[in-house]
């Protein structure tokens, strides 16, 4: 079933509020269109095309709701979905933090959706792919990548009359290059909503000039550097610190937010007063989805401004328990940078170290953001503002408050995917950064 459009999605879901007998519904309906190709030493191994469409369907009765989901289409079927999650509703015991559906909102456009994103064909991911391969094959270096494509479409629509309706497109493409010698790595990755600005030639050139350079790393002491992280090295950290931005967990002393005595640090200065970080779905270079999972409407939000916490993020269940407005979880972070390339802020490097990206990160202190990891994919050495020569890798523990707060300078921004993908829905828009004082623990052998 292709992808449904905004009068096809409103038909369907006005047909299950219109079966519903329960004290209130709420019906989404979730499409997508995905494609990707992958290779690995020098030849593409996997590539794919498939199309889902799923309709999730909530009936309350009370404080009690039930959900059940279907991908048939038909009206016997729609029927009996709503049916099953009413039924299911009079089965579940009560919800002490229910909430009742939204009423209708208003929705500003955001320009999520790119016809050439949406008409990538398997020509096109092949000749992607190819532009990669060749390039490595030339220097004598094997190459692994993914590209992954998606058009996807949401729809949701309650009993209450809200309807929100949004397309989007994605692709994202990410390659490691090693040397045949097995001493170099280098790795580059591209996101975007429009394919028109992705070039994978141009991106794994960069990361062949990694693993070249990174070959025959020398091993240096652990310990405190100044390092110049590229902004995926920046965002797989930053990322970690706004999921953990919650309320409810700050209130209830859970959180690196969390003051003692119960609160939270709202409005407290946390970090370098040159950090401004904030949400913004319209953004022409991250655009997201106007609308939040529930129908709430998204917009521009502060979350960190001149580094004191300008908003945290409420549902709809404490918020109203807070008497405050909700503020849907954000579904892109953009970081103002400066216009230091990367390249500039080695120039003013003493000595310190490059570090391409970070991997395997996982939290050891929640309360302080505290995480451990790896380096990865070209690591290097920096000596009177020029690289000299790369490094084993080192497992790092280092929280990204204490990072922002050692922060010495800001780069150029650059558009990185999170953890979940452009499918989710959710961008980083981060600069690079030059940070005093970054805790490196031990060295790793990994390449």
């Amino acid at each position: 079933m292709a992808n449904l459009s905004k009068e096809e999605s409103k038909q369907i879901l006005e047909k299950v509020i219109a079966f519903s007998k329960s004290d209130g519904c709420e019906a989404t309906l979730r499409g997508a269109n995905t494609g990707n190709i992958r290779y690995a030493r020098n030849s593409v191994s996997t590539a794919a095309k498939h199309n889902n469409v799923s309709l999730s369907v909530q009936s309350y009765s009370g404080k009690k709701s039930g959900s059940a989901t279907v991908n048939e289409f038909d009206d016997a079927s729609l029927e009996r979905v709503v049916r099953t999650s009413e039924e299911l509703a009079t089965l579940a015991p009560e919800n002490p933090e229910f909430v009742e559906p939204l009423a209708p909102q208003t929705y500003a456009e955001s320009k999520t959706y790119y016809e050439s994103t949406a008409s990538i064909t398997a020509g096109f991911r092949a000749e992607a792919a190819n532009k990669s391969i060749m390039p490595a094959v030339a220097a004598d270096i094997t190459a692994a990548g993914y590209l992954d494509d998606n058009t996807t479409v949401a729809a949701i629509m309650n009993s209450k009359g809200l309807f929100a309706y949004n397309a989007s497109t994605g692709v994202s493409f990410s390659v490691t290059m090693r040397t045949n010698d097995g001493t170099g790595s280098g790795w580059a990755s591209r996101d975007f909503n429009d394919v028109e600005k992705l070039d994978t030639e141009e991106a794994s050139r960069v990361a062949i000039d990694k693993a070249l350079q990174s070959r025959n790393p020398k091993a240096i002491e652990p310990g405190k550097y100044t390092v110049i992280l590229e902004p995926a090295a920046s965002a797989e950290l930053i990322q970690n610190m706004i999921f953990s931005m919650n309320a409810r967990d700050a209130d209830e002393g859970r959180s690196f937010l969390s003051k003692k005595g119960g609160g939270n640090k709202l409005g407290e200065k946390i970090v370098d007063e040159r950090v401004h970080m904030y949400t913004d779905p319209f953004h022409p270079e991250a655009p997201t989805s106007p609308w939040a999972p529930d129908g709430e409407p998204r917009k521009k939000m502060d979350i960190l401004k001149n580094g004191a916490v300008s908003n945290l993020f409420y549902d709809r269940f404490w918020a109203a328990k807070k008497n405050v407005e909700p503020t849907p979880f954000a579904s892109n972070v953009i970081m103002d940078g400066g216009d230091a390339s990367i390249e500039d802020l080695i120039k003013d490097c003493r000595k310190g170290v490059l570090v391409t990206r970070f991997w395997y990160i996982r939290s050891v202190d929640p309360q302080t953001q505290l995480y451990t990891g790896l380096t990865r994919d070209g690591t290097f050495y920096i000596e009177n503002g020029k690289i000299k020569y790369p490094v084993k890798n080192f497992r790092f523990n280092e929280s990204p408050v204490i990072m922002l707060n050692n922060l010495e300078a800001l780069g150029k921004q650059t558009r990185v995917a999170r953890a979940l993908g452009p499918a989710s829905g959710g961008t980083f828009l981060i600069p690079a950064m030059k940070i005093r004082d970054f805790t490196f623990s031990s060295l790793s052998d990994a390449i």
